[in-house]
């Protein structure tokens, strides 16, 4: 793999709260290359949602380094809305503003930041919302639809903005269990159409069938990642064996 295959280099990367006291991450390194689909597993408290929010500073490391396409995003000086526009991000909750129909929705951002007109942005916004099943509820508020429906759209919302990245925190676990896999079925169409994600999620078996890399994160560091068959057949440390034991 060349430089170039590298999209988000994380280096030496440290999350201290309260004073210090807590180190959510404890000097965690990492490469995402374009079109891998990297899912973080471990334990609650482990830093793996730390470390997503890290990537587009949502959370701003206390040290380290993260460096998206080529840029230290975490130089005070760069503008990271300009670079937070290419990393689209879906959240456990879904974020959608409830006084905006669906439409309104996903066309706001890319009006306002990509500069688009109205008629493009609703041109791309309704072909996304075919891609999941949702053209017709184009007109619907977010109080019309189901925790389903509104993790799909917030995902083709993100979409809108033609992100190189998706950043996915947990994002099945508000849902009940019946609709978790109209998302994750989502999920996988973005994937083989590579589209490079980072994804912090509990189900193993997503991990296992369209992850190209697993990275299990414990006390705020990277104890193990390899490939999903690697990871989950043969893991080497004592604490992924015993995760794995609660999970599988």
């Amino acid at each position: 793999m060349s430089g170039k295959d590298v999209l988000i280099q994380v280096r030496d990367l440290e999350k201290h709260f309260d004073g210090g006291s807590i180190r959510a991450l404890n000097g965690v390194s990492a490469d995402i290359r374009r079109g891998e689909v990297v899912v973080v597993i471990g334990p609650s408290g482990s830093g793996k949602s730390t470390f997503l929010r890290c990537l587009n500073l949502l959370e701003r490391p206390t040290g380290g380094a993260v460096v998206f396409d080529g840029v230290d995003i975490t130089d005070p000086k760069v503008n990271i809305d300009l670079h937070r526009q290419k990393m689209g991000m879906v959240f456990q909750h879904f974020n959608l503003f409830p006084h905006m129909t669906i439409l309104k929705n996903m066309t706001l951002a890319p009006m306002k930041l990509l500069k688009k007109s109205r008629e493009e942005a609703e041109e791309k916004a309704l072909t996304l919302l075919d891609r999941v099943g949702l053209r017709d509820r184009a007109d619907a508020y977010p109080s019309q639809l189901s925790g389903g429906q509104k993790q799909r759209i917030a995902i083709v919302r993100a979409l809108c903005m033609e992100p190189e990245v998706m950043l996915f925190d947990e994002p099945t676990s508000a849902l009940d269990p019946e609709m978790v896999g109209e998302v994750l079925e989502v999920m996988k169409d973005l994937a083989h159409e590579g589209m490079t994600m980072v994804v912090v999620t509990h189900e193993m078996g997503f991990a296992r069938e369209v992850g190209t890399r697993v990275i299990f994160m414990d006390g705020g560091i990277i104890l193990e990642e390899d490939r999903p068959q690697e990871l989950f057949a043969h893991p080497r440390s004592e604490r992924l064996k015993t995760f794995l034991a609660k999970v599988l």
